[in-house]
């Protein structure tokens, strides 16, 4: 079982699925990079960037990137918190809103192209281990455990 590397199948199939995700999404235009920041703003507007980094596991800088474009692209929009005027609050715009069920079935062409052919349960089996493993890191997140500085 050691031999076998389950992160450089991973690896592989994250790799493709941007460069499928990109494609998929040149209509609107996005990229593989920013459309989870919309799905996540769907599932709770509002959020910081701060907040934003931390659910989807991405560093402050690279969403300030991120966002930076989606604002450009006329999908978010930023207002300043009214508690903490330091702080910054994001959320979607109507184009985003408009166009969210659309950029959703594009992205969701991947999950249907890399599962076609498998029956439910093994579907339900690789959900639930792949569950497993996302749990155990955001149990003991990467630096703690892996020595990294």
């Amino acid at each position: 079982m050691e031999s076998q590397s389950i992160s450089r199948l991973i690896a592989i199939l994250h790799r493709q699925s941007q460069i499928f995700t990109n494609k998929a999404l040149k209509e609107f235009p996005l990229t593989s990079a920013e459309y989870p920041f919309l799905f996540a703003l769907i599932h709770a507007e509002g959020q910081t960037q701060e907040e934003l980094s931390s659910y989807l596991y991405i560093d402050k800088g690279a969403t300030a990137r991120v966002i930076k474009a989606l604002m450009a692209k006329g999908y978010v929009r930023k207002e300043q918190d009214a508690q903490d005027k330091r702080c910054n609050r994001i959320f979607l715009t109507e184009k985003a809103k408009q166009e969210h069920e659309d950029i959703q079935k594009c992205v969701m062409q991947w999950n249907s192209y890399i599962t076609k052919g498998l029956d439910e349960e093994t579907y339900q089996s690789i959900f639930t281990a792949l569950q497993t493993m996302v749990d155990q890191v955001r149990k003991k997140p990467i630096p703690e455990h892996t020595g990294a500085k």
